[in-house]
């Protein structure tokens, strides 16, 4: 490489500056290129939206009248009510059974025999990524076509546990075509938890 060639190159790392008649060439780093570059990233990148996308923010109060509001929540008649021509109490009931490293599914009938069941790892998801939100949402998908398939339209869901997957697998098993009547919250929370490990000593 000839010395006129690698002159460019070499003054391309470094600024040029004037004062009073003499220039002076000044290195900059490749640090302050990266922080500038970066800047620049993270002024053209939208605004951060507190929501999911998509997603639009409903008046409930609006949308359902006096009349209507009584029947959301449950009362001493609700057992025996109809939904698709079935009764509350007979419906085909989907366990959800969330924790940080899995999500299992299963629906059971309303005596609570298991008819079938699907897990992240089932699906084919391994190791940290069966305790992923998108993990449960496949799951819950795929397991409410095989319910479809087998007759099972309207379901209750009983969820229990803490993890990314839990409002992930419900979105699922609407995405799926399931009617879910009724969300029932079964997680167990322990009034008197063991004691924290004692403090390092350093």
């Amino acid at each position: 490489m000839s010395l006129k060639c690698f002159v460019p190159q070499l003054l391309s790392s470094f600024r040029r500056r004037t004062c009073q008649g003499v220039q002076f060439y000044f290195h900059t780093s490749s640090n302050v290129r990266k922080a500038e570059g970066r800047r620049d990233l993270v002024a053209s990148m939208p605004a951060r939206d507190e929501g999911t996308a998509g997603e639009k923010v409903v008046d409930i109060d609006a949308l359902i009248s006096k009349s209507s509001r009584s029947q959301m929540f449950p009362d001493g008649d609700t057992a025996n009510q109809l939904f698709n021509g079935i009764l509350f109490k007979e419906l085909p009931i989907c366990n959800i059974r969330v924790s940080k490293n899995n999500t299992i599914i299963t629906v059971t009938d309303h005596k609570g025999a298991v008819k079938m069941i699907r897990s992240c790892g089932m699906e084919g998801f391994k190791n940290t990524r069966k305790g992923t939100n998108i993990a449960a949402q496949a799951t819950a998908i795929s397991m409410s076509g095989k319910a479809l398939d087998y007759g099972i339209k309207t379901i209750r869901v009983f969820v229990q546990g803490l993890g990314p997957g839990r409002m992930s697998a419900i979105k699922g098993l609407q995405m799926g075509g399931m009617d879910i009547v009724s969300i029932t919250d079964g997680t167990k929370v322990s009034w008197n938890p063991p004691r924290p490990r004692k403090q390092r000593k350093l």
